[in-house]
């Protein structure tokens, strides 16, 4: 007998619940509805662009897994936005059926804007800000070695008080994916507005970039300056993000006036300031004036209490969720990734607790959960260091490889340094030339090909370059 639709979306949507959590699942999913269903295509609407826009982000695989696992014909999640005349408008925002979607585009960014500068809690609440997950609080934040000074700075920023001086400004905390960045900044905003003695806006710069970019299309620019440029502590997630010349510009403008009139702001990236190099050299300068600090990888001991903090958290809601010691320590001993790996194991064995109702064991764990066990991560490597290693190997200085020399002894150092930079890192062909001295992205890339070219003919050079790599991740 065929699935019924509505049971079909019923389990998909309890699916997703079950994998991603309750709050990720209400900030993003909980507005999604059916609208038709077919052999392979399911075409789900949600009320906006953004919604839209984030969950195909983010999120899109996820959704079609959920779907399969429900019925695996399905090959096609076709996301649509839902027509403002299929919807009841809330009355205050009451307009004629014929006016176009450009008038009520306006009338939300003047709402967006005016809920910005409203205090506390109700700046998220009107969608000023983005989605704030109750549950990543300083309480829950789960502390080590790796993270000490990072969380110890937060929450010093968060317990600051309208008349104290502003000690960390701005605090700029860099990591990896999944090691708790975004936790701290939330748990800051929260903390914050629930003191209720200041406000906080928490933004990703994705949102910030939207914001901003909505304000210049329904002419409300100016008081969007104005409300961000009121907030007392502006919270940035993801600063990395951030493109666009008017949008960086923007942004630069905010810190500059935030920072100038004692306001906090707290800023978060994948990497330190100075290799933000999408950024200008000011706003750079700006970033690393206040304190910096990193979040390190975490070590299994961690790994073992986040685990152990997050089955506690789980049985809140669902009591009972048990997961046998041992099988904590396998997972605390093989997903070494970041947090967020952990997590996802961690959801992976609630789901088959929920759907199937059979008990967490070793075996289930090892099958369900390997593809997240990885090999150790490897040392996050930094252009620097490969340009100080490669000058330190072939006995030439650091500004030679940066310069327009072309000698022979200094060519193929620069060479070998383009390579490695393409091959240890995550960045661009451009942005790797601008760090060897603002060198175009094909002259990078003809090094790249050169050095690859040359390794599979040159034995003596593939070694040497493979005892550079070594020493990188040492």
């Amino acid at each position: 007998m065929p699935d019924i639709p509505d049971e079909c979306w019923s389990r998909v949507k309890e699916r997703l619940r079950a994998e991603l959590g309750e709050a990720i699942y209400t900030s993003w999913f909980a507005r999604m509805e059916l609208e038709s269903q077919d052999l392979e295509t399911a075409r789900i609407s949600v009320p906006t662009r953004f919604l839209k826009s984030w969950i195909q982000s983010h999120y899109s695989e996820k959704l079609l897994a959920c779907w399969q696992a429900e019925r695996a014909t399905v090959r096609r999640i076709d996301l649509s936005v839902r027509s403002a005349a299929t919807r009841t408008p809330p009355p205050c925002a009451a307009a004629p059926a014929e006016a176009p979607a450009e008038k009520h585009d306006q009338a939300r960014c003047r709402s967006d804007i005016k809920a910005l500068a409203s205090p506390g809690s109700a700046i998220h609440d009107s969608h000023g800000g983005s989605p704030l997950d109750p549950r990543l609080t300083f309480d829950a934040f789960v502390v080590g070695r790796s993270n000490t000074l990072a969380h110890a700075a937060a929450k010093q920023v968060a317990m600051g008080r309208r008349a104290d001086p502003v000690m960390f400004n701005p605090l700029f905390i860099h990591a990896g994916v999944g090691l708790g960045k975004t936790h701290l900044l939330q748990a800051i905003a929260l903390k914050t507005n629930a003191g209720g003695e200041r406000t906080a806006l928490y933004l990703t710069a994705e949102r910030f970039m939207f914001g901003f970019a909505s304000a210049l299309r329904s002419q409300t620019a100016l008081a969007f300056k104005d409300a961000l440029r009121g907030i007392e502590v502006l919270v940035i997630d993801d600063l990395q993000f951030l493109q666009g010349k008017n949008s960086q510009a923007e942004f630069s403008h905010t810190l500059n006036s935030l920072l100038d009139g004692g306001r906090q702001v707290v800023v978060a990236a994948d990497r330190p300031p100075t290799e933000l190099e999408s950024l200008d050299e000011r706003m750079r300068s700006r970033l690393a004036g206040g304190l910096a600090v990193e979040i390190g990888a975490l070590d299994e001991e961690l790994r073992l209490e986040i685990l152990s903090s997050r089955v506690r958290a789980a049985r809140v809601h669902h009591p009972g969720f048990t997961v046998p010691d041992p099988v904590l320590a396998y997972i605390s001993r093989s997903v070494t990734h970041n947090g967020r790996d952990l997590e996802g194991a961690l959801n992976r064995l609630l789901a088959h607790s929920k759907l199937t109702s059979h008990p967490i064991t070793m075996e289930l764990a090892e099958r369900e959960l390997r593809d997240l066990v990885r090999p150790l991560e490897l040392k996050r490597v930094r252009i620097e260091d490969i340009q100080r290693i490669v000058a330190r190997h072939y006995n030439v200085s650091r500004s030679d490889l940066l310069s327009s020399r072309r000698t022979a002894n200094v060519v193929r150092p620069r060479q070998i340094a383009m390579y490695l930079a393409k091959t240890l890192t995550l960045r661009s062909l451009p942005e790797i030339g601008r760090r060897f001295g603002g060198r175009d992205h094909t002259t990078v890339l003809h090094a790249v090909r050169k050095i690859e070219g040359l390794i599979g003919k040159d034995n003596a050079l593939a070694a040497e370059i493979e005892t550079l790599k070594s020493q990188l991740q040492e």
